[in-house]
Formats: C-alpha cells, structure tokens, sequence
C-alpha cells in the first residue's frame, strides 16, 4: 500500500473498533471469572486472529476482492447447506464445531452476500443506473439475497437473516432503487407482519415475541433472561457496581452474559457512563462508515459500505434493544464486544473493507 493511500485511510474507524474490544475485553474478564477466563482468553486469541486478518483483507484491492465474490458466494452457500445437517446448539444448527472453536458460516456469508450483490448490482447497472429498477434485474438481486437467507432462516436464526436484509435495504437505496419499489415494500410489510406471526412462525419465535411485550407474563420462563437484564442495567446507576461485583453477572442470574447480554453487564458493572459512552462509539463508527460511502472513488466502494454500515446499524439497535427490553430477543451479538470468535473476525474484515474503500478515495491525487 503506498504512503498517499495510508495517509488518506480513515483510521478512526479502526480505533473506535479497538476500543469497542477493549471494553468487551473488560467485561468480559468479569463475566468469565467463575469459568477461569475460558472465553476471555479465546477472545484475546480471536482479536490478534482478526487484526492479522485485518490487515490482510485491507492490502489487497477491494476491487479485486470483489471480483472472486462469485466464488466466495458460492461455497458459503455450500457451508450453509451443510450446517444444517450439524448437531443443534441451543436448538439451532449455526455452528461447524472444529476441536478448539466454533466456525459459523452465517456470520462470515454476510461479508460475501454484501461483496456478491456489489458485483451483481455493478453489472446489472452498466452505464445506466436506472437498470437497477427493472422489474427482472430486481429480481435477480433478490434472489441473490434469498438463497442464504432462507437457509439461514431454516438453522433457525432469525436475527442474521435480519441483518442480511438490513444490509440489502442499504444498498439498493445507495444503488438508486426507484421510490415506489420503498413504498410498495413497507405497505407489503406492514400486511404480511400480522399473517407471518400467525400463520408462519413457529411456536417459539411467537414465544418470543409474546415475552417481549410482556415479560412478567413467564418471569421464570422465557422472560426470565429480559427481566434479569434489565434489572442488572438498573442496578448499575451511573457509575455501576464494579468489576467483579455485579450481583447479576456474578451470582448467575444473568445469560448468556458473554454474548446476547454482555451489554447487560457492562451496564451493571460499569455504570451509564460506560454503557452511553459505547452507543456513542457505535454510532461514530456508523457516522464514519457513512462517510466513507460518501467519498468512495467509485459505486462499488459506495455499495460496499453502504451494506456494512447497514449490519452495523441492526446489530448494534437489536442486541442493545433487546438487553434493554425495547427489542425481541434475538440472538445478535453486540460488534466488537460480545464473545465469538466468527463474528469478531467477520467485522474486522468489514473494518478492513471500510479502510480498503477510504483509502482509494479520489482526495488523495491532491495530496502532496
């Protein structure tokens, strides 16, 4: 990478990430003290995993990345396919269990599916940007978008198939999607919710839903985790209990404490400072993301970080919604703070592609 391309890469992006890790680090040496720092330690593996990874991604033209995508769609969607047929976990079939880590290819398909509908979308436009709303090559982008989707659905796993979809939302909009096509999808929306929930879901996607709304309905059930949560949140005022101290987190009351609620935790052992200062962190990191859409060199950059900064944006409301009883549950981790070897190493490739993007912008040729 040459000297003008370092000096125009917009590394705040990476320093917010480090210090999202930091925090989640922190939290969760607190949370794993019982466990004698079992996932604290794999975490410090998987984050120096995920820099060199990284650094690998972001040396190599995004472009060109771009143009393997086919390829990488491909055997994703061969990984999804074979999941399915692995032992559940928690009632899900998300996870190849390979000895010392879990491989969750629903986490690393969101990178692919989002460089995979750059290409298609570019092709599909040509000279022309308007063909992006032809009803055929609409079509098309869809069905790229399905495929994983619903096998993701199938695991089940709801919140990333969310996450897919928030990502394509973003880019066809950035890609120049025609407002009736926006229209037509909320109207559609807003019918299909209430025959989905009672005619599609299954029973315990329901379940959920109901407990969202009313926890103390089952509060040693399935409102359980939701009541503990925000009561550790409460519990934490303004400068939390400390660490190591938090009743919640400390007596057991609280999990999965080093995933779905490690924002809980934070809450409670760190305080409100602790807990606004990482919604602050996150939405820099999406105002940063923004920008790099903005001043990309050209539509591919653009449509690239236009799909990031919409998987950043649902799972960072979604994982904190739901810790905070404002969101069903999920199972969407917090980026850079939860435990989880495939989603840290899946956004830092995103940082990585975000870093790629900035540094090629077009400001650079009046740089001296």
């Amino acid at each position: 990478m040459r000297k003008r391309e370092l000096k125009n890469i917009e590394w705040s992006i990476a320093i917010i990430a480090i210090i999202l890790c930091v925090i989640g680090l922190v939290a969760l040496f607190s949370a794993t003290q019982e466990a004698e720092y079992d996932e604290f330690n794999k975490q410090c593996i998987w984050l120096v995993v995920s820099i060199i990874v990284g650094i690998c991604v972001m040396i190599i033209d995004y472009e060109e990345i771009v143009k393997l995508s086919p390829i990488f769609y491909g055997i994703f969607i061969v990984l999804l396919i074979a999941v399915l047929f692995t032992t559940p976990v928690n009632g899900a079939s998300s996870w190849f269990d390979i000895g010392f880590f879990s491989f969750q290819p629903g986490e690393f398909a969101k990178v692919f599916v989002i460089l995979f509908l750059t290409y298609s979308i570019t092709k599909i436009q040509g000279r022309d940007k308007r063909n992006i709303n032809k009803p055929l090559k609409l079509l098309i982008l869809l069905a790229i978008l399905a495929l994983p989707v619903l096998l993701i659905i199938k695991q089940p796993d709801y919140g990333t198939a969310a996450a897919f979809l928030m990502a394509m939302v973003f880019m066809l909009i950035t890609a120049g999607i025609d407002k009736k096509y926006i229209i037509g999808t909320v109207i559609l929306v807003v019918v299909s919710v209430p025959l989905i929930y009672n005619f599609v879901l299954p029973e315990h996607a329901k379940k959920r839903i109901d407990i969202f709304l009313n926890p103390e309905s089952d509060p040693r059930g399935s409102g359980y985790n939701i009541i503990q949560s925000k009561l550790a949140i409460g519990a934490g005022g303004l400068t939390g209990m400390g660490l190591l101290k938090g009743n919640q987190t400390q007596l057991g009351y609280l999990y999965p404490k080093t995933t779905d609620f490690i924002y809980a935790v934070i809450g409670e052992e760190m305080g409100f400072i602790i807990a606004g200062t990482v919604i602050i962190l996150y939405v820099l990191l999406i105002t940063k993301c923004l920008y790099v859409a903005k001043t990309a060199k050209d539509e591919t950059g653009t449509l690239i970080a236009s799909g990031i900064t919409g998987i950043f944006i649902f799972h960072m409301i979604e994982n904190i919604g739901m810790v905070m009883g404002l969101l069903p549950i999920t199972g969407v981790p917090l980026p850079f703070v939860s435990y989880g070897g495939s989603s840290l190493i899946t956004n830092f490739i995103c940082i990585a592609l975000l870093l790629n993007i900035s540094s090629k912008r077009q400001k650079t040729i009046f740089v001296k």
